[in-house]
C-alpha cells in the first residue's frame, strides 16, 4: 500500500489528463521519507488507478457538473504527522491539476486517506523484490 483510487464523472475526460494525474499522485506517494529518510510506502505497493463514472448526477444535474473522489488506503501503523503530510502533498498535486479546468467549470473533489482494517487481507505480489535496492 498506498492503493489510491480515483472515481470521476466521464465527463472530464476531454480535458482532465487523468492519465497524468494517476503518475503525478504515485511520484508524489513513492517520494515521501521520514525523518531517518527512510520511505513511508513501498514503492512495489503504490498503486494509483482511475475509474471514469459513464454515468452520475452531480449536484443539480447540469451536464457540464464533474465530480473527482480520490481514496488513498494505507496501512495502519504510520504517524499521523506522516499520513497528514502526505495527504496534504496529494492534495496539493490535485488542486495544481485540476487548477485550470477549476476556473472555467464547477468540480467537486474529494480527498480522503483511510487506515482500513481489514477483516481479510490476502497480498500475492513479486513487485517488493524488484525494488529492494531503491
Amino acid at each position: 500500500m498506498p492503493h489510491v483510487v480515483i472515481q470521476y464523472t466521464a465527463n472530464l475526460d476531454p480535458d482532465a489528463a487523468i492519465g497524468s494525474l494517476c503518475q503525478a499522485l504515485a511520484e508524489v506517494l513513492v517520494a515521501r521519507r521520514d525523518a531517518n529518510g527512510a520511505r513511508v510506502f513501498p514503492i512495489g505497493g503504490t498503486r494509483v488507478l482511475a475509474y471514469a463514472a459513464q454515468h452520475f448526477a452531480v449536484a443539480d444535474g447540469a451536464p457540464d457538473r464533474a465530480f473527482v473522489f480520490i481514496d488513498a488506503r494505507i496501512a495502519p501503523g504510520r504517524d499521523r504527522a506522516l499520513v497528514t503530510a502526505a495527504g496534504e502533498a496529494m492534495l496539493s498535486v490535485v488542486r495544481s491539476h485540476f487548477a485550470a479546468l477549476f476556473e472555467s467549470r464547477s468540480i467537486g473533489i474529494t480527498l480522503q486517506v483511510n487506515e482500513g482494517v481489514a477483516a481479510f487481507d490476502a497480498k500475492h505480489n513479486n513487485m517488493h523484490p524488484v525494488f529492494a535496492d531503491r
